[in-house]
Parts: C-alpha cells; sequence; structure tokens
C-alpha cells in the first residue's frame, strides 16, 4: 500500500507530523485524532482499508502530541477554572488547532477534503466546518458532542480515566492504561487486553507528553457551544456513535445530527468510546457512502 512514511511540515507557525496513504489523484480524507491521541491511533490497517475504498488518506499528530509542535512555553491551564468560566489560562483554543488542519491541506497542495474525527477530533472536524465550509467536501462526526454540556456526559467511572495522571512506573502505566481502554471501549465486542497493551507500548515509545493532553482539554472546556454554528452547516454530514458510550454519551451524538440540517446519523449497538476491528469495514462503508463515492 502507498504510503509516505512519516513526515512534517511547517503550516500555522507550527511543525506538523503527518503521513498520507494512497494515490494523489483519489479524494482527500483528513483524518482528525481525539484528546492526546497520536495518529497512529487511526491504526495503519484501518487506512488501509479506507484507501482500498477510493480516499487519499492523511493523518496527523494534533499540535502538543505525538511528533508535532508543543507548547511547553504556555502556562500549566487551570481546567477546572475554564469550565467554569474563567479563560485566562486556556493556551490556544480548538480553532486555532483547525487552522493547523487546513494549514496542512493547504501544505499538501489540496484545496479541498473530506474530514473525519473522533472524539475531540470530531470537535475539530464541526469547526472545520463551520469555519472552512469552502474547504469541506463532506464531514463525519465520530463519538463527540455539540459542546451543549447539557448533553454528551460521560459516567463517573469514564470520567475519572480523563482525571488520572499516569504513574511514572511504565508496566503501572500500561496496566492503568490498558484498564482505561476497557472502561470507555465497547462492551459488545471482545476487549483482548494483551493487544491493547501491545498498542499502549507503540503509543508510549513514539511519544509521551501528558502536558500537551492537559493544554488540548482546556481547549475543549474553553470551546462555546458550537449548535448554533452547525446549524448554518450544508455540507453533508454524517454523525456516528456508539450506543453504549460511557465517556461521551449518545445523546452527544444525537445533539449533534439534530444540529445540522440533513445530518445522518448512524448508532452502533455495542459501540463504546473506541473504534473496535469489528466495525471497521462498517466504518469504511460509511465515509464512502457520505463522501459519496461509486458503489
Amino acid at each position: 500500500m502507498t504510503s509516505t512514511g512519516e513526515q512534517t511540515l511547517n503550516a500555522n507557525g507550527i511543525t506538523i507530523a503527518y503521513e498520507v496513504f494512497g494515490p494523489e489523484e483519489a479524494p482527500a480524507l483528513l483524518l482528525v485524532n481525539g484528546l492526546g491521541s497520536q495518529m497512529i491511533g487511526y491504526r495503519t490497517e484501518f487506512c488501509e482499508k479506507l484507501v482500498a475504498r477510493g480516499f487519499r488518506v492523511i493523518r496527523f499528530d494534533n499540535r502538543d502530541v505525538g511528533h508535532s509542535t508543543y507548547f511547553d512555553d504556555r502556562p500549566t491551564p487551570d481546567v477546572r477554572a475554564i469550565a467554569k468560566g474563567d479563560r485566562s489560562t486556556v493556551p490556544y483554543s480548538l480553532s486555532d488547532m483547525a487552522a493547523d488542519a487546513i494549514g496542512l491541506l493547504d501544505g499538501l497542495g489540496i484545496d479541498k477534503a473530506h474530514i473525519a474525527g473522533m472524539s475531540m477530533g470530531g470537535m475539530l472536524v464541526q469547526r472545520l466546518a463551520t469555519e472552512y465550509p469552502e474547504r469541506i467536501l463532506s464531514m463525519t462526526s465520530i463519538m463527540s458532542t455539540t459542546g451543549d454540556w447539557s448533553v454528551g456526559r460521560a459516567t463517573p467511572e469514564a470520567n475519572a480515566v480523563l482525571m488520572q495522571p499516569l504513574p511514572e512506573d511504565l508496566d503501572a502505566a500500561l496496566d492503568q492504561l490498558t484498564e482505561n481502554s476497557r472502561i470507555i471501549g465497547s462492551p459488545g465486542f471482545p476487549f483482548d487486553a494483551a493487544a491493547v497493551r501491545a498498542q499502549h507500548v507503540e503509543i508510549l515509545k513514539r511519544a509521551n507528553h501528558p502536558a500537551g493532553k492537559i493544554r488540548q482539554q482546556a481547549a475543549i472546556f474553553a470551546d462555546p457551544d458550537r449548535t448554533p454554528a452547525l446549524r448554518g452547516l450544508s455540507v453533508p454530514t454524517l454523525v456516528i456513535h456508539g450506543a453504549d458510550d460511557p465517556l461521551i454519551n449518545v445523546s452527544g451524538g444525537e445533539a449533534t445530527a439534530a444540529a445540522i440540517p440533513g445530518a445522518q446519523l448512524k448508532i452502533y449497538p455495542g459501540m463504546g468510546h473506541n473504534l473496535p476491528e469489528q466495525l471497521w469495514d462498517d466504518y469504511v462503508a460509511d465515509f464512502a457512502g457520505i463522501a459519496g463515492l461509486p458503489a
């Protein structure tokens, strides 16, 4: 499968790490990551399936994660104060992060793209579609929400996953990460603890930057309710959500679809806050459908 391998470019004043799969002539699909997640969260095998379906796939590290620029010169945000309305320690916004993605497309010479994002990535593709509609061919928002805090609320157990610092001991950290994946994962599908642990080993080996996750979280809390802007969208939109998502309740996906004129909503039973491998072919078909690719 054709891949550029990991590369970097300068865009929007930062360095962005990215990888492209598939031929240049295929329609571009930009995959946007969730909170603290590196681009390898979109597994290579999944990207290859999308290429086989007809896309040119771009995955990348958001700012403050992986191999993209870190913002360690910014003060540590007071996330709890931000959630209560004090924005004085916000290091950057979701709109800034959306501008990074546009800069990446510019650097790759891509005028228009299909976009898909999961969790925080869903929030970012919503910002991309509302702030740069002329650049967007279609949008898929996955296991995300609108910024209206009355919907999409986490269970107490899942919320605790977001707030836990990782132990310094590697084995203890891997134990915690694996258990966290179980807590927020998909109860309707098998949980392979050994495989999940191996994925976390790969992630930590590539990069480990917990301070960036806190700053990204601050950007989420500081972002205003996107519902009014979403009501003005006219791009083809698909909303995917798990019926059993403990981290962002399915009501977040339902509210997203309800806000966007003509949006399609697909709820998967048994799916939590991850992309179970057993559903990859379904997701690929979903992406191709909203993108209008030939059957």
